[in-house]
């Protein structure tokens, strides 16, 4: 089912528009990027086209090449403040018709075993976001960081 032919919105254009809350660390005109209430790593994230497109392959090649681009900024900081082997970018989609991109740090293989995801404290998730966007902020990125973290306002 096409964005089109859904009547209600995604969760994620939920989030996003502040419907839901959300704790967010990047923002910019195309995507964002918010804490997974249900991390496989501590500060593991989903980067999501503000745009409702269902899947991956359904994605103008643009969109994909900018989702590529943010999940490769998270990822680098990721690694440096989560002190990660890896960067772990996972596209799924199963559970939410809306193209997501799973961002996280790995520290061993079975960290990308979805199996291995768990609800998480709310004080945990805002801990590990608040480390991730001071680190996104230190590493060059801060235009896209946005001011609150739960808005994913851009500015």
């Amino acid at each position: 089912m096409s964005s089109a032919e859904r009547s209600e919105p995604t969760v994620f254009t939920r989030i996003i528009n502040g419907e839901i809350p959300g704790r967010f660390v990047w923002a910019d005109d195309v995507c964002v990027a918010f804490a997974t209430i249900e991390p496989q790593t501590r500060g593991h994230v989903l980067v999501v086209p503000r745009e409702e497109i269902e899947s991956y392959v359904d994605a103008p090649e643009k969109t994909v090449a900018h989702l590529a681009v943010v999940a490769q900024r998270i990822a680098a900081t990721q690694v440096r403040v989560f002190d990660a082997v890896r960067p772990g970018i996972i596209v799924v989609g199963l559970d939410v018709p809306h193209l997501h991109v799973h961002v996280l740090p790995l520290h061993q293989a079975s960290d990308v075993n979805p199996s291995s995801a768990a609800a998480a404290e709310a004080d945990d998730l805002d801990a590990a976001m608040t480390e991730l966007r001071a680190g996104l902020v230190e590493d060059g990125w801060g235009a896209n960081v946005p001011a609150e973290l739960g808005s994913a306002a851009l500015a």
